[in-house]
């Protein structure tokens, strides 16, 4: 196929980034929970709801099928792409534009251009997040919400609304936006990389370069972003696990303080093997938007495309 020169308006953008999210978190869905559940398992052992931690990614995928069932795997997945889908559509459609304010230009060193290109994706990011972070407080509390050791195995929250009127009639906003500046730091770290490498790297590569290869780098770039910021994304999580509870910390630093000195600092990487694997839908995002954007365009504005 040959280069495009068209420019998709926003609507498209986000059309096209939004399926792209949503069809690949759908997929992982499964591991997904896992990962946070081994996360935050420290919390719900605290409140009663888990009675013992988990020795791994395994033995919580035998508890939860055997306590649960095969459909308890997605649950909050609903909340997740209602997130998702705004969340990964506005990083694509703002990333755009607040490149153009951070212009790489072709006399650019690669370390110039990496610094950019993460300021461009992280910012990105960050604005995002203040859109879309009551929802993805929502998922995290409803993917740990397990069926308790207490009262007859009942759960604490019956769906997405019933968990946001929940905390919100306990704490009001707060509640729901409780973790948000640490998140807002692990953001900026994460979505600096995650579209900073990315773009660093894809111009080394040829114009018609397969599908495996942009999988490839995709996925290289988000388990690497995911990893750098994953001490983070425990702390954040971790306090949303407390919002609507009688104990809390005292902002993220007492957070990762009283992990730190309770648990060490491995149980910050808890769910990171989850973690990695769970990037494949990160990488089918980015390499999946490069081809969806092609084959729109393609489609679309057949007369755009350079023979």
């Amino acid at each position: 196929m040959g280069k495009s020169k068209v420019k998709l308006t926003f609507v498209e953008d986000f059309g096209l980034s939004g399926a792209a999210a949503v069809t690949s978190k759908t997929i992982a869905a499964p591991i997904e929970r896992i990962k946070l559940i081994v996360q935050n398992q420290e919390e719900m052992i605290k409140k009663g709801t888990l009675e013992k931690p988990f020795k791994g990614i395994a033995d919580c995928f035998a508890w939860l099928m055997k306590n649960e069932g095969p459909m308890a795997f997605w649950r909050g997945n609903l909340a997740n792409c209602i997130r998702y889908f705004p969340t990964q559509a506005l990083n694509f459609a703002f990333k755009g534009r607040i490149k153009a304010q951070f212009k790489v230009s072709k006399d650019d060193s690669a370390v110039t251009r990496l610094g950019k290109n993460v300021a461009s994706g992280g910012l990105a990011g960050a604005m995002s997040l203040c859109f879309v972070y009551s929802l993805d407080y929502t998922r995290t509390r409803l993917a740990n919400d397990l069926k308790s050791n207490k009262g007859g195995g009942e759960r604490q929250y019956s769906g997405l609304l019933d968990c946001m009127s929940k905390t919100f009639k306990a704490e009001g906003m707060q509640g729901l936006y409780r973790g948000f500046v640490i998140s807002c730091v692990g953001i900026v770290i994460y979505r600096g990389f995650y579209f900073g490498l990315y773009d660093t790297i894809m111009p080394y590569l040829p114009e018609d370069v397969s599908f495996a290869a942009r999988f490839g780098v995709g996925y290289a770039v988000t388990v690497s972003a995911g990893l750098m910021s994953y001490p983070i994304d425990t702390i954040r999580r971790r306090m949303m696990m407390t919002s609507g509870e009688g104990v809390k910390y005292n902002g993220s630093m007492d957070c990762a303080s009283q992990i730190l000195k309770a648990e060490g600092f491995m149980s910050f990487m808890k769910g990171a093997g989850a973690n990695v694997l769970r990037g494949m839908a990160g990488a089918g995002v980015l390499a999946g938007f490069d081809v969806m954007k092609a084959s729109y365009i393609a489609y679309a504005y057949p007369e755009s495309i350079e023979k």
